[in-house]
């Protein structure tokens, strides 16, 4: 009869397997030992705990953009925004993550909807965030009493602990993406949340066309000398896409005309960075915009490390691992960590997506590992 202790949630079963010992009474004993003192021996765990290369417990999954922006207009008209729900954000559940409000097992991804008219109230929070804006105008946030507007395409970074909300002053809805680092934050137990002002004051109720950050740090290759310092997160809090669109542009027309400046041939892509340092723009999270050019095809990559996309425009085919997909705009998808990616973009028109990944965290841990195929398309193996 076993002894085993039933209060342990420690749970050990002898296997008659290579490597390991030979199921006996006495090892039985050994293992209901192990149980009671809360021991779990490497021999039994080593195959989870150190398999050959990275096996993510995420999913490769596709969310439909029309599907999203359906149910959350339903939401807009159902959910108030305010104090204690504080936004209307609907977050991607990876079908692999049993329900968690997780894109990744480090990256949150979720559909933000502010109606006509009404304010998201302010608050802060050491996770480090941003928006990105695949279609509409109207809405501004305002990130520490600077209104910053938002716009088709527009990348807004945030660094966690800034004072934030956003008011909707058109006479439309506008649904954004939010990306945040908030399974990461928890996971490693380093979470704060602030509420702060129920209302915004007139002043920051304001409609700018620039805000103060862009005036002081939105100018290509120059940087204000009375900010000598070098800051962990971007203090520009919008990198315009007339600004994105036209350095996708150039790569690929200086490709044309035979110069090295795309990643492979017909695939641009250019990464947002911190103008204090070059760096990310946010110490947890890496994004990017890729372009490629119609008919083009990208070649396939994994690394360590997840990352969500959403097509900004045109229309393709991508294949995350086995999975594979035709999307269009506003699209969303997961390519978990060393699961190989490749894009194809249609024929009649090129493919643009924004990218937003954890590479930073692995990088600062040097644990960050890249494999590119050399032919376009091919295999990763």
């Amino acid at each position: 009869m076993s002894h085993q202790n039933t209060l342990s949630p420690v749970r050990l079963t002898m296997k008659a397997a290579p490597g390991q010992p030979e199921p006996s009474p006495a090892l039985e004993q050994l293992y209901r030992g192990f149980e009671q003192e809360l021991l779990v021996p490497l021999w039994t765990e080593i195959g989870d705990l150190m398999p050959p290369h990275p096996r993510s417990k995420a999913s490769a999954h596709l969310w439909r953009w029309q599907r999203l922006l359906a149910l959350a207009a339903d939401a807009g008209r159902l959910v108030p925004v305010g104090r204690g729900g504080e936004r209307r954000a609907i977050a991607l559940a990876n079908p692999a993550l049993g329900g968690k409000p997780y894109a990744t097992p480090t990256l949150w991804a979720a559909i933000q909807y502010l109606m006509p008219g009404e304010n998201a109230p302010e608050h802060r929070h050491s996770q480090h965030a941003f928006r990105f804006v695949v279609e509409g105008e109207g809405v501004w946030t305002v990130v520490g009493g600077d209104a910053v507007r938002m716009s088709r395409g527009d990348f807004l970074p945030q660094a966690g602990m800034n004072w934030h909300a956003h008011h909707n002053a058109a006479t439309e809805p506008m649904a954004w993406i939010d990306g945040l680092d908030i399974p990461f934050s928890y996971y490693t137990e380093s979470q704060f949340f602030e509420f702060g002002r129920h209302q915004l004051s007139p002043a920051e109720l304001t409609t700018p066309e620039r805000s103060v950050s862009e005036r002081l740090w939105g100018h290509p290759g120059l940087r204000p000398v009375s900010q000598p310092e070098p800051t962990p997160a971007t203090p520009l809090l919008a990198y315009r896409w007339v600004d994105t669109d036209r350095a996708l542009s150039d790569q690929l027309a200086l490709e044309d005309e035979g110069h090295a400046a795309t990643v492979s041939p017909g695939h641009a892509a250019v990464r947002f960075t911190n103008p204090t340092n070059g760096r990310d723009v946010l110490p947890t999270i890496r994004t990017e915009m890729h372009r490629v050019r119609a008919g083009g095809r990208t070649r396939t990559w994994r690394e360590v490390g997840s990352s969500v996309f959403q097509v900004f425009e045109g229309r393709g085919t991508v294949q995350v691992g086995e999975q594979r997909w035709s999307v269009e705009r506003g699209d969303m998808f997961v390519m978990p960590s060393w699961v190989p990616l490749c894009i194809q973009a249609d024929a009649d028109t090129h493919l643009d997506l924004f990218r937003f990944g954890d590479a930073p965290i692995f990088e600062a841990l040097h644990a960050h590992r890249l494999q590119v195929d050399d032919a376009p398309g091919a295999s990763a193996g």
